[in-house]
């Protein structure tokens, strides 16, 4: 694959495809590359992975059933793999691909549950954008730009319909052609629904009128139900208003009795600390009274102890008193006596 004597096509990369369980590099010179090798050394499948990785999505021409059979299955030596991946490089460097990239690299990767991908210069893509691109220059699937064994027989004993679609294909026609029968699947499916339509029409033309009627009671319900909306929203703005200002008077109400708890609970703590100090005052006065008690009780006692013995004193000043009125009155009559016996 070559233009003005460079190559365009420059190297293909292969891990875990088929055989190739490594990475493995082909590098395709200016000259002709052959590779050559017994049979059952996977010469064919380097010519399946460019098949593969440029979008083939037959299996029996890749020969094989299904996407694992793509993937590396193991041998004695190595464990199987659980990817495929196929990467080949283009020169592009005289714009023959329409992508604005002097290298492009088309990549695609296999999973063993199914799963494939496929890159442009390793950009996620989809299928559909790598088969326009290379459909553009005449690489698309099934152009037969990969010649493989028993293809040229095949390719002479086409008829002739057949053969041309070939050269075309082989020509880059080819996306055309899909497009061009897209595009005509497209116009047709166009006048099947404008047939669908026109026969919708037909069927609701007899409906015309009772379809009038009913679009004017939609009309005149949306008008209602516009106007309903806008007083609800005028209902419920008046509504809105009102109860915010409630709720600010309820916030101003709040704030000024949450204040008066504050000061309510501020005497409460000063009664406690008086109570405290009240309390504490009434136990030095009841320790006080009951040492002036057991002062008043002593001085009781000691009162009628003194009383006791001032009873006693004056019974016995009396009786004293009355002993020197005795003695008086025996001296006395001693003294007459003794005048007596003077005389």
């Amino acid at each position: 694959m070559t233009a003005n004597g460079q190559p365009r096509l420059r190297s293909l990369d292969l891990q875990g495809y088929k055989t190739f369980a490594s990475k493995s590099m082909f590098a395709f010179a200016p000259t002709i590359t052959a590779i050559v090798g017994p049979n059952g050394s996977g010469k064919s499948n380097i010519a399946d992975a460019i098949r593969w990785v440029l979008g083939e999505q037959s299996y029996s021409l890749l020969r094989g059933k299904r996407t694992d059979d793509m993937i590396f299955s193991g041998s004695e030596q190595r464990a199987r793999a659980s990817m495929a991946s196929a990467t080949i490089t283009f020169d592009n460097s005289d714009g023959w691909l329409p992508i604005e990239f002097s290298e492009v690299t088309v990549g695609r990767r296999a999973y063993r549950d199914g799963t494939n991908e496929y890159l442009i210069n390793g950009q996620r893509v989809r299928l559909r954008d790598v088969a326009e691109l290379l459909a553009r220059c005449g690489l698309g699937e099934r152009t037969y730009t990969i010649i493989g064994q028993g293809l040229v027989d095949a390719a002479l004993s086409l008829k002739a319909e057949e053969r041309r679609r070939l050269f075309e294909e082989a020509a880059g026609i080819g996306l055309y052609r899909s497009r061009r029968e897209e595009t005509l699947r497209r116009m047709d499916q166009t006048q099947r629904n404008l047939d669908r339509v026109q026969d919708i029409l037909a069927e609701l033309r007899p409906r015309l009128r009772s379809l009038e009627r009913q679009a004017r009671r939609a009309q005149d319900y949306e008008q209602v139900r516009s106007e309903l909306n806008t007083a609800l929203r005028t209902w419920y703005g008046y509504h809105w208003f009102r109860l915010g200002d409630s709720v600010f008077h309820a916030r101003r109400e709040a704030e000024r009795e949450a204040a008066q708890r504050d000061a309510l609970r501020e005497r409460e703590e000063k009664a406690d600390r008086d109570l405290v100090t009240a309390r504490a005052s009434i136990d030095s006065l009841r320790a006080a009274l009951h040492r002036n008690s057991q002062h008043v009780s002593a001085a009781y006692r000691e009162r009628e102890s003194l009383g006791r013995k001032l009873a006693v004193a004056e019974e016995r000043l009396r009786w004293l008193g009355d002993q020197i009125g005795t003695l008086q009155a025996e001296l006395s009559e001693a003294d007459s006596s003794q005048a007596l016996l003077q005389t």
